[in-house]
């Protein structure tokens, strides 16, 4: 059994300046694991694509895409926030990080893959419908999910999201979609300080207090996720993969272990070969510290791959 590996050159090439920790070393840390760990010859390569304004319309505002495209800097940095910003080569590895998902779906829904890992940055899901922001400029999952539901007619996809920050942004795009359900785990209070309280029972959030470790983990994500998740019976399950729970990420304060996203990947796993003919789709977001981010990714994608 392989796993489709889609990513792209521009991904590494987009660059926030020295000392930032969403860095392009994040993908070399990822693609040094792979070949020390031997699982670069369980992995197939893709090259995404670019993708289209259409795709990217369906959770974007047509004017904040238009934006996006409008500051995108010839030279220099051009800064959207405090952690997000522009360099000569963002533009073109946020439109491919977006494309990536696009052809994850139709590398799974179409049948060609079981599985797929998109080894992508900017990250995304901090990114709402009209703005930008927590480093990522498109919701990367998002417009992948939305091309699932018009393309392939799905009725009940699932978005799982176990970064360490909250995913703000693909709340706010399916906040009043039902076929969407969104599961998320987060330190709280932490960036980007949202609420705790679930806007409808196909939104579960699950928020962790600082020090939280594997046990708590696992006891809030078992009882809060999987039960909804079971009765949804998603025909698609996409993971929102944020390693900066481990207890190595100075982002944060989880004490969360390899293990932990192996297991929790195991779980979701075990829900697709259930509901979805074992069709899961992941995604980048999160993971600073980057050795242990580089063992996160190999053991998130063993366990997809068991």
């Amino acid at each position: 059994m392989t796993i489709a590996y889609i990513t792209h050159p521009t991904c590494s090439l987009h660059d926030m300046g020295e000392g930032h920790p969403e860095s392009p070393a994040r993908l070399a840390v990822i693609e040094d694991q792979l070949l020390a760990t031997g699982l670069h010859f369980a992995i197939r390569r893709y090259d995404a694509p670019a993708v289209t304004r259409e795709q990217l319309q369906r959770v974007h505002d047509p004017r904040f895409v238009d934006r996006i495209f409008a500051l995108a800097p010839s030279t220099g940095l051009c800064w959207l926030d405090r952690d997000t910003a522009m360099s000569p080569h963002t533009l073109e590895a946020a439109l491919h990080a977006a494309g990536a998902v696009v052809y994850a779906v139709d590398l799974v829904l179409g049948g060609q893959e079981t599985s797929a890992f998109c080894a992508v940055r900017p990250p995304g899901h901090h990114a709402e419908r009209s703005a930008a922001g927590g480093c990522c400029l498109f919701n990367n999952i998002a417009v992948g999910a939305a091309h699932a539901l018009s393309q392939y007619g799905l009725q009940r996809l699932a978005i799982v999201d176990f970064d360490v920050h909250h995913g703000n942004g693909t709340e706010d795009i399916f906040r009043d979609e039902p076929r969407v359900m969104f599961c998320s785990s987060f330190q709280h209070p932490l960036y980007p300080f949202s609420a705790t309280e679930s806007p409808g029972t196909h939104v579960v959030k699950v928020p962790l207090a600082p020090g939280t470790g594997s046990d708590t983990f696992r006891d809030q994500v078992g009882k809060q996720w999987l039960e909804p998740l079971e009765a949804f019976r998603p025909e698609l399950i996409m993971v929102s993969a944020g390693f900066d729970g481990h207890w190595q990420d100075e982002e944060a304060d989880l004490n969360l272990t390899e293990r932990d996203y192996a297991w929790v990947t195991h779980e979701l796993r075990k829900l697709a070969e259930r509901h979805a003919g074992g069709r899961i789709i992941s995604v980048l977001e999160g993971g600073y510290a980057l050795p242990a981010l580089g063992r996160c990714v190999v053991e998130h994608l063993r366990a997809l791959l068991d």
